[in-house]
């Protein structure tokens, strides 16, 4: 999307916190295509026994957005932000319901890329991690956001620190410090909440 869109959304989602019906239905047609991308970065790689498919993750992501009675969308970085933790949260849902176990006893190295993509194909546990980020989260939830809108929103460095209003530095130095207490918790045998 180019600045004049992002600004249209932007009124549509002020017009959304004050209740507008045809806001909401003219938002999704404009960030459909933003959210189908993000939705398929999510599951990139994923095996064909992968039962999620990025249309299904993607509506209902938008249904928990739009889930609330009054939606407080301050953007577009920021609805995309929280479109992310929605997809979070669909992502550790289903992989409760397809009953993925816990983790196992075996240490190994767990590597946390930029996004989410091929979380599968790359052994990792989406439960696990919701609970490494659960206990991050506890220490600082700053760090919360910025694996939200990092590895599960897609955004850069430079749209996360607009959501985040920071510098994009800041939100790099926090990305490595998450990443490295999510990978010492992910390795460790000790529990995590």
């Amino acid at each position: 999307m180019d600045g004049p869109s992002h600004a249209h959304v932007s009124r549509l989602l002020e017009g959304l916190r004050r209740g507008s019906r045809a806001a909401q239905d003219e938002l999704l047609p404009l960030v459909y295509g933003e959210l189908h991308t993000l939705a398929g970065a999510a599951l990139q790689g994923a095996p064909a026994s992968h039962t999620l498919q990025p249309t299904a993750l993607l509506h209902e992501a938008y249904l928990r957005l739009m889930g609330h009675s009054q939606p407080e969308f301050e953007n577009f970085d920021h609805f995309m932000a929280i479109a992310a933790k929605a997809m979070r949260n669909v992502l550790v849902d289903h992989a409760r319901r397809r009953g993925a176990q816990k983790r196992g006893g075996a240490n190994r190295r767990v590597e946390l890329t930029d996004n989410v993509a091929g979380y599968e194909e790359r052994g990792l546990d989406l439960i696990a991690l919701d609970g490494a980020i659960d206990a991050l989260a506890k220490l600082d939830p700053g760090l919360e956001r910025v694996v939200e809108l990092l590895f599960f929103g897609g955004l850069t460095a430079a749209q996360a620190a607009d959501v985040l209003a920071c510098s994009s530095r800041t939100v790099e130095r926090q990305w490595r410090t998450a990443r490295a207490f999510l990978r010492a918790t992910l390795e460790s045998d000790a529990p995590w909440n």
